[in-house]
């Protein structure tokens, strides 16, 4: 499945959009780094709580404003909703290729917006020190991706090698605890 494919699939923002939601949306935008943008995107989202260019506007505002856990709460937001749409089990890591393929023939564009919005959460978890989390979701993404079209094999392979200990951090650790012995 050519996940950078857009031919023929309905994308999440070409959802109608209410047009107070839609004027809160440009507003919030215009007020960028104010405090009054949030309000405005709340706004938008009491008006279209399950719109997804709603939930996108939150995302960002939050993540760019470096409020990770809000941006995190918004992005899981993000999957449940598109993955009731589409079928697929509220537990990501649960997802198996047959129901992503089944999920694709019912939805292409809302099946690559869930799979962005779990590779967002993961970053968000990456920046949350919360590396496990991350790294578990990356893996999953990456499995259900074999050709990496997301960069979620890229990204895991950056956690790992930033995880892992260099050689001479390996030897340094095993000369302590020799001298420690």
């Amino acid at each position: 499945m050519d996940l950078l494919d857009f031919s023929d699939c309905k994308l999440y923002f070409e959802e109608p959009l209410p047009a107070e939601a839609e004027r809160l949306i440009a507003q919030a935008s215009s007020e960028y780094g104010e405090t009054s943008a949030e309000y405005s995107l709340l706004r938008a989202h009491l008006l279209a709580p399950e719109n997804l260019t709603v939930l996108v506007g939150l995302y960002r505002y939050y993540f760019y404003q470096h409020r990770l856990d809000d941006a995190l709460v918004v992005a899981e937001r993000a999957m449940q909703l598109s993955g009731r749409h589409l079928g697929l089990p509220s537990d990501w890591s649960r997802i198996d290729e047959a129901q992503l393929g089944q999920a694709a023939a019912n939805s292409f564009g809302l099946l690559r917006f869930y799979l962005l919005a779990l590779k967002a959460a993961s970053v968000v978890l990456l920046r949350l020190g919360q590396i496990p989390a991350s790294r578990a979701r990356l893996s999953k993404l990456a499995s259900l991706d074999s050709r990496d079209q997301l960069g979620a094999g890229k990204l895991l392979e950056v956690v790992d090698e930033f995880q892992s200990p260099s050689t001479e951090e390996s030897e340094s650790l095993s000369e302590l605890t020799l001298v420690a012995a």
